[in-house]
């Protein structure tokens, strides 16, 4: 069994490695939510469906529904629809027989059956020439965003928190509880993640003491920002003797109408009153608009559990800049080409799919190295088979696909 489905904690899994690439066997061991009376659809069907509607640009419930109807015969079958023992024609559900199936399924199960089939389906990367003196380190971000369209009168709009690697997968992602933040829900969105030689970037709000020990006891390292939010830990870092210590790494560039240079230190301090700390980094950044000629400087500072010998300073330069990414690769293709700001669907747990099928189309994109989005999502629309190459939905799974 691949490793990614060893995490899946769902029941009936019987999934064989030669299956890995198919979505299909993944979402099998998502828990149908509706009764047995009257089931005419398999629930697998209906989720593979609408995945593939919004890998070709579905915004909206409606849109999938439309795509569904509009597939071929053919189409339908590879879909998991089954046919009419009679006519042999493959029905078609009803829009609301998907919206009901789509605001009860269990966000929790799919996100782990999501992040499973993502991971399944990355292969395993060629051995380096010559071998590494150390192992490399993966670098995950973890990161909330709002779904701002799922704000009602009585209720709060929904937050949800993603891990997704620095390269635009993403690898897990949990919904906040309501009235909470995302500080409880940052360990159970970890869990389902193999975090052996990885290393763990995010904000401030999760540079906590547990966070630090969870990730220590996981086997994995972190980059942890400290802020006035912390003064003791703040003040013990800021007050090093910062003018003596030597530059380890500087960047200059030019871009977005802005010149930006990056000036990084690093110093080795093992009492630092943080689980497993063993260096302590400070930032500067400046930056100079080149319209209006403004200066800023930021200083920021941070600590890591890597230690001299695990990461040199251009990595940390690279980790550091890298966690924004999940922003940029993540969260702005949701607001800007998925329009998930927009969108007004509110009942059950429909933000949070709809959320998870933006998430597995954006990240099967970034794993077959598209940079643009929007351009995949128009070419991947001119054929209805491209989607359904992406999913691993052929007659011969197990293959990894690659659209084209």
């Amino acid at each position: 069994m691949p490793a990614g489905l060893e995490q899946l904690a769902l029941a009936n899994a019987r999934t064989t490695e030669g299956d890995a690439a198919d979505l299909r066997r993944f979402l099998d061991l998502v828990p149908d939510p509706r009764g047995r009376k009257g089931r005419r659809y398999p629930a697998h069907a209906l989720l593979c469906a609408a995945a593939a509607a919004v890998l070709t640009g579905a915004r909206s419930l409606i849109a999938i529904s439309e795509w569904i109807t509009d597939a071929p015969q053919h189409v339908l079958g590879l879909l998991g629809f089954p046919a009419d023992p009679l006519t042999g024609l493959r029905t078609v559900p009803h829009a609301a027989t998907v919206r009901r199936l789509l605001q009860h399924v269990d966000g929790d199960a799919l996100d782990t059956a999501i992040g499973a089939y993502l991971r399944a389906r990355t292969p395993p990367p060629a051995p380096p020439e010559p071998p590494p003196k150390r192992p490399a380190l993966r670098a995950i971000a973890v990161d909330g965003k709002t779904v701002r369209g799922s704000r009602t009168q009585t209720t709060t709009a929904i937050q949800l928190l993603a891990a997704m690697d620095h390269h635009g997968v993403v690898l897990a992602q949990r919904q906040i509880a309501s009235k909470s933040n995302e500080i409880p829900a940052f360990q159970p969105l970890l869990d389902t993640i193999d975090l052996e030689s990885t290393v763990l970037t995010g904000d401030a709000l999760h540079t906590q003491h547990g966070h630090g020990a969870y990730l220590i006891e996981r086997g994995a390292h972190y980059l942890a920002i400290v802020k006035k939010n912390h003064p003791g830990l703040y003040a013990q870092v800021r007050k090093l003797p910062w003018a003596e210590v030597p530059l380890d790494h500087h960047t200059r560039e030019r871009a977005h109408h802005r010149d930006e240079i990056r000036r990084l230190k690093v110093a080795a301090f093992r009492h630092i009153d943080y689980p497993g700390a063993r260096q302590a980094i400070q930032v500067v950044r400046w930056r100079r608009d080149l319209a209006t000629g403004k200066l800023t400087i930021e200083r920021v500072y941070l600590i890591t559990s890597l230690d001299v010998f695990d990461a040199t300073p251009a990595e940390l330069a690279a980790w550091i800049r890298g966690h924004w990414g999940i922003e940029n690769l993540l969260h702005h293709v949701r607001d800007r080409t998925f329009r998930e700001d927009d969108s007004k669907v509110r009942t059950g747990t429909l933000p949070r799919t709809m959320a998870s099928l933006r998430n597995l189309a954006i990240s099967l994109f970034r794993q077959n190295g598209e940079t643009n989005i929007a351009a995949a999502l128009r070419r991947t629309s001119r054929d209805y088979h491209r989607p359904l190459s992406a999913l691993g939905l052929s007659d011969q799974p197990g293959q990894i696909p690659i659209m084209q």
